[in-house]
This record gives structure tokens, C-alpha cells and sequence, in this order.
């Protein structure tokens, strides 16, 4: 093998080895490093959804009356009360008779009216609604907890990075596609 041939190999095995140590060198500045997932928790949120609910009510009232005064009730007793007043004794015990039976009956008769008048009732029915509110939970994202190198930390995440998260120039990479 002749000298110039040995040297020019020579030559060209140094160059691809330090070219080959230059590129690996200047890939490995370029290399993405990870952080390792250490655990993965799900982070729930109480959802609450309104909806009216409705019953129906029976209810019982007081009919509305149109002689609040009772006077229909006192006359009639007065009336009745004055009749069989005439009927007890004679002149001016008549008179008194009269006058005391109407009083009694007037009064008497007011007291029925009023009896007759509170036992009448109106049942109706009424639609009662109300707003009540159904809950379910939701997940809502997810804890996650890394460990890079010594250092330890956690973030929140949108979705489940798997087993490691990208990490560049000492931060996470936090995308929404798992690792």
C-alpha cells in the first residue's frame, strides 16, 4: 500500500470520527428531555342542573260570604224571636215578650249565620312549582404529579399525559396531545 493512500485513509477516518462526534454532540443539545409521571389523579367537579318540579295542592278555604254583617241572619232571628215573643203573656208583659224574643232571636239568629257561614268551605286545587337542583359529578381535568431530575412538582392538565411529559429547556411541555 503506498504512503499517500495510507494517509488519505487516515485522514478521512479522523474527519468521520470527529465529524460523527461534532453531529452527535450538537443532536444531543437538541434532544427533548422528559419528566416521568409519577401519579395521575382525576380532579371532579360538582355539576348542579335545575329543573322545576311541580304538584298539585288541594286547599280548603273560607267561602267568600256577601253579608259580612250577618244581618240577614239577625233579622230573620229577630223576626222569629218577635213572633213567638207575642205568643208569651198579654199587654204590656206581650210588649216586653216581644221586644225580649226579638232581642234574643235577632242575636240568636246573627249566631247562626255566623256558624253556617265559618262551615262553608271552597276546596280548590293549585299547582305549587318549585326549582330544585339534580348534581353529578364530572371530570373536570386531572393532577398530575412529575418528578424531572431532583426536582419534584405538580401541575393540572386537561387530559391524562401517560407516562412521561416533554420537557424544553426546563419546562413542561404541556400540550393537549399525551406524550
Amino acid at each position: 500500500m503506498n504512503k499517500s493512500l495510507a494517509t488519505g485513509l487516515m485522514i478521512g477516518a479522523v474527519v468521520a470520527v470527529t465529524g460523527g462526534a461534532v453531529a452527535g454532540f450538537s443532536l444531543k443539545g437538541h434532544e427533548e428531555d422528559y419528566a416521568q409521571v409519577t401519579q395521575v389523579e382525576p380532579i371532579m367537579k360538582t355539576v348542579r342542573t335545575p329543573r322545576e318540579e311541580c304538584h298539585d295542592v288541594t286547599t280548603t278555604s273560607k267561602a267568600p260570604t256577601k253579608d259580612k254583617h250577618r244581618i240577614t241572619g239577625t233579622v230573620i232571628g229577630a223576626v222569629v224571636g218577635g213572633v213567638v215573643g207575642n205568643q208569651i203573656g198579654s199587654g204590656t208583659g206581650r210588649d216586653i215578650a216581644r221586644i225580649g224574643g226579638a232581642a234574643a232571636g235577632g242575636y240568636a239568629g246573627n249566631r247562626v249565620q255566623k256558624r253556617m257561614q265559618d262551615n262553608n268551605t271552597v276546596t280548590s286545587t293549585e299547582r305549587k312549582c318549585a326549582t330544585v337542583y339534580d348534581s353529578h359529578q364530572e371530570q373536570a381535568g386531572y393532577e398530575v404529579s412529575y418528578r424531572v431530575g431532583d426536582r419534584a412538582g405538580k401541575v393540572q392538565m386537561d387530559h391524562d399525559p401517560g407516562e412521561r411529559i416533554p420537557v424544553k429547556n426546563g419546562e413542561l411541555l404541556l400540550t393537549n396531545e399525551p406524550a
